[in-house]
């Protein structure tokens, strides 16, 4: 797990915290619609790649921007032993210039997720997972509290950006039922934690890339909290389904599904 850590903090700080609001033009392209892409990205994902391998050389790689490339990669989950990277969590933020952003590890066997690392660099705090053994904040065991008596003192997030017509409008009519319904920080590197420490008691994604995911749910899982897709199904990074719930404990996701999707 430290060799791990090291590889990534070493990663983030040769070739992804030079660049923190100080890229050029040049260096920032949409892959997609809506998408942006940054040498950060890339080059941290190559690095990455590497010093896994290093650490795992029978292990696969599956890199966010190589199967931007190549979405077959997406196949090597199901290996024995694949590495899962997000090497830039929140590549929007990071162009902006806001601190909302994180580099992401995972460690899958066969189809489920072992163990999980999430690196924000901005203030220098590593959060660590592993399946049956806990999660961890710097080194230090961190478990989720209990929260405000739900609906009515809940605070949560709403990642509302590819939510289909239907959920939307139920999320509207629903968000008034809670303490606070926020449209959250465009990083899961920071909205899996934040519900960890205590920060929000719940947060809402549609759609589930397994880079975005894997990580954050791990950690959230072993801190004692609960991540479901909406039909209350266990997540699985082999799986795309939209829809997937995190939160503090199950009575916290019970009553958030029952007040925010009503539909």
């Amino acid at each position: 797990m430290d060799r791990v850590g090291d590889a990534i903090r070493e990663t983030s700080a040769e070739v992804i915290e030079p660049r923190f609001a100080a890229l050029s033009p040049t260096e920032v392209r949409s892959k997609a619609a809506g998408e942006l892409v940054t040498v950060a990205d890339v080059d941290a994902e190559r690095l990455l790649t590497r010093r896994l391998t290093d650490l795992l050389p029978a292990a696969a790689v599956v890199g966010e921007e190589a199967c931007a490339t190549d979405p077959t990669l997406l196949e090597s989950l199901w290996s024995a032993q694949a590495w899962l990277i997000d090497p830039l969590d929140g590549t929007a933020n990071f162009v902006e210039g806001r601190p909302d952003w994180a580099v992401m590890v995972a460690l899958c066997e066969e189809g489920r997720t072992v163990a999980s690392w999430i690196w924000q660099p901005t203030s220098q705090t590593m959060y660590t997972a592993e399946a049956g053994g806990g999660a961890t904040r710097n080194g230090a065991a961190v478990t989720v509290t209990p929260r405000g008596q739900p609906p009515a003192g809940l605070r949560g997030a709403v990642l509302a950006r590819f939510l289909p017509p239907s959920v939307s409008a139920a999320v509207d009519a629903g968000r008034e039922r809670f303490a606070a319904v926020t449209a959250g920080r465009r990083c899961a590197g920071f909205e899996y934690p934040a519900v960890v420490d205590g920060g929000q008691d719940f947060v809402l994604f549609w759609r589930t890339l397994p880079w975005d995911h894997a990580a954050g749910v791990l950690l959230l899982q072993e801190a004692g909290g609960v991540a479901r897709r909406l039909d209350a199904s266990a997540y699985r990074p082999t799986a795309t389904a939209e829809g997937l719930l995190a939160a503090a404990q199950p009575c916290v996701w019970d009553s958030v599904r029952a007040g925010l999707l009503a539909c």
